[in-house]
């Protein structure tokens, strides 16, 4: 089968494998995703992301989202800024949009070169999260050690966000897998613990679904944000500081969040296909 070509590119330090599938596209099962993002026996990654050709007519591309476990997501805003940052750097127009199982999301090129996503609008009603029962999703009734009371939204896929006094005193690696995993969540959770440190500043932690704690999670910054709003803790924009590094999250009046922030390309290669094939 011979190679296939990659690039390697992050965002804040949530890395991706991307595969452009856009001419010739491969089989790629869970089991393949799981090699490729195993970072001992293949290339390593929080997600693997595969452009396809488009089947909306106002996108440049389709972006499909592989968690490391094998699973699908929905949206990535990390991952959305590094294939804005491909498609920039193919057409050099910096305004595109790119199809995803969430919606069509529009992004624009900067002149520092970091890249603002619109993320779409944020969804805040229960059935919308999803969660298995109807909830004032302001103040879900769930916890776990020092977390209690959940603010529940999706950002193109579902989180749910807790507010700590001390961030850093919370084991979210120990809390995580049971969250995200709750039977309150039936297509499981991206679970979010932010500190509030003035009214436009968070600190933030994220445990992605499918993935685990990652160095940055775009969706989670934007839910995060919508969250310490509806709280009333933060305004409508606020740095989101993650440990790779600071996303800039706006909540706009009609209801679309805007996440800028930089993608970065670490290294372009080839694998052996067989990686995709071999048990």
């Amino acid at each position: 089968m011979g190679k296939v070509p990659f690039c390697k590119m992050h965002g804040l330090g949530n890395d991706f494998v991307v595969l452009d599938f856009r001419r010739v596209a491969l089989p790629l099962g869970a089991a393949a995703v799981r090699r490729l993002a195993d970072r001992r026996i293949g290339i390593g990654c929080d997600q693997v992301i595969l452009l396809e050709p488009p089947r909306h007519p106002a996108a440049q591309v389709l972006m499909r989202i592989r968690n490391a476990d094998g699973s699908e997501a929905e949206a990535c805003g990390n991952a959305t800024r590094c294939v804005a940052d491909l498609l920039y750097r193919e057409t050099r127009d910096p305004r595109v949009r790119i199809e995803t199982a969430a919606g069509l999301l529009e992004a624009e090129a900067l002149p520092d070169r970091s890249f603002a996503v619109d993320m779409g609008p944020a969804r805040m009603v229960w059935h919308e999260i999803p969660l298995a029962h109807a909830r004032d999703t302001d103040r879900v009734d769930l916890s776990a050690g020092p977390l209690g009371e959940a603010v529940c939204t999706n950002i193109g896929n579902p989180h749910a966000t807790f507010f700590v006094a001390d961030l850093e005193a919370v084991d979210l690696a120990a809390l995580g897998p049971a969250l995200e995993h709750h039977p309150l969540f039936p297509e499981r959770a991206n679970i979010g613990i932010g500190e509030i440190r003035g009214g436009r500043t968070i600190r933030l932690r994220v445990w992605e679904r499918g993935t685990g704690i990652t160095p940055a999670c775009g969706s989670g910054a934007c839910a995060a944000l919508v969250a310490a709003h509806r709280r009333g803790l933060a305004e409508r924009r606020a740095a989101v500081e993650l440990d790779g590094g600071t996303l800039d999250i706006a909540w706009r009046e009609d209801g679309h969040v805007i996440m800028t922030g930089p993608a970065s390309l670490s290294f372009e290669g080839a694998f052996d296909a067989d990686l995709l094939t071999v048990g």
